[in-house]
């Protein structure tokens, strides 16, 4: 065992502070050495991916992966082969790019509809067609939520709502000339379109590598606020309520459309955060298999059940590179140290 660890990032991008990194990449690497172990940031581009992996394999024991995919300028296939690669020659990878991809898409909801977490009423669309001949008639059953599976900070996501005063069924395929309203959370603008505009408009979601979109119910509740769980391996560190504008069409949970964000212990939310990490191990069987990711989110809505009591619905998954420099003051960058070197050593043992 070499006890030295390699981050990687991306040169630019919006996430990055005045040296070049993130800010939460070097409180992380310094927590890491501060135990005695070696640790070293290696920035990725396509062109170096050979001599990166070369370097790597000779000088490692593990990886972790510190890049919003957004920032690569080719996208991530280049960089997870070369994950996927080193994974294959031994270094333990934080997080597995298979396990990014298998809890951070979207549909990752529709695998766990089975379970307690996601209503059974959820679904994914991998092509046109499905998409054009199921979505009229889920819509006829209320509210829905759309969800691409690129973007981020509530591109793509709207919420469509029937606007014209017609008669219909559950199960009834909605007319194609329906007028709707739909709402983008990204800023809560609200758009009216037919239907069929409105499916020709989402084509663009589904089409090309990795597209797809999800459809869920609406959660009338998320009025109240998404409850975020950031977890570092199977510990939770803290609880983020995000609660939308106070505007008549805002379901949005995000900064940038004026929601406002609290900030709480885990055992503030004891019900919600037990009920989550007894549903780990299911969760990780339902989306692969593979070790839950180091740094990530669990988002979650509030509903009600039959008896009308709270209930707690998974809307999304987190775990490409989740940022958390609102708590380094906390210490967090320690916990994430201890997990990494945990790792290796039960790796290696």
């Amino acid at each position: 065992m070499k006890k030295n660890i390699v981050i990687f990032e991306a040169e630019g991008g919006s996430d990055k502070w005045i040296d070049g990194h993130r800010k939460d990449t070097m409180p992380i690497l310094n927590a890491i050495k501060a135990k005695g172990w070696g640790c070293e940031v290696v920035y990725f581009r396509d062109e170096w991916k050979d001599v990166i992996f070369d370097y790597a394999k000779d000088n490692f024991d593990a990886y972790i992966s510190r890049i919003n995919p957004g920032n690569l300028p080719d996208g991530e296939k280049i960089y997870f082969d070369t994950l996927r690669k080193l994974s294959d020659e031994g270094l333990v990878g934080m997080s597995h790019p298979d396990a990014m991809n298998n809890f951070g898409a979207k549909d990752a909801l529709v695998k766990l509809a089975t379970t307690d977490l996601v209503p059974d009423d959820t679904y994914a669309y991998y092509e046109v067609p499905v998409f054009k001949d199921t979505f009229p008639k889920s819509l006829s059953y209320g509210e829905r939520v759309l969800k691409q599976n690129r973007g981020s900070t509530g591109e793509g996501i709207w919420r469509v709502q029937i606007a014209d005063d017609i008669s219909y069924e559950p199960g009834d395929s909605i007319p194609v000339d329906t007028k709707l309203k739909c709402t983008e959370a990204v800023d809560n603008h609200v758009e009216y379109n037919k239907l069929s505009d409105f499916m020709d408009f989402c084509e663009k979601y589904i089409i090309g590598e990795n597209g797809m979109l999800v459809d869920m119910r609406f959660m009338p509740r998320i009025k109240e606020g998404e409850i975020r769980i950031l977890m570092v391996g199977d510990t939770p560190i803290f609880v983020v309520h995000k609660k939308p504008a106070d505007a008549e069409d805002a379901f949005s949970a995000t900064l940038f459309s004026g929601a406002k964000y609290t900030y709480d212990k885990p055992e503030d939310w004891k019900e919600l955060v037990d009920m989550f990490l007894g549903s780990l191990p299911t969760i990780s069987e339902k989306l692969g298999g593979f070790d839950i990711p180091l740094i990530w989110t669990g988002d979650f809505m509030l509903d009600w059940d039959e008896n009308q009591n709270d209930k707690y619905v998974l809307g999304e998954i987190n775990c490409s590179c989740v940022g958390f420099t609102s708590h380094l003051d906390r210490g967090i960058q320690e916990k994430i140290a201890d997990e990494v070197i945990s790792r290796v050593e039960k790796y290696n043992a």
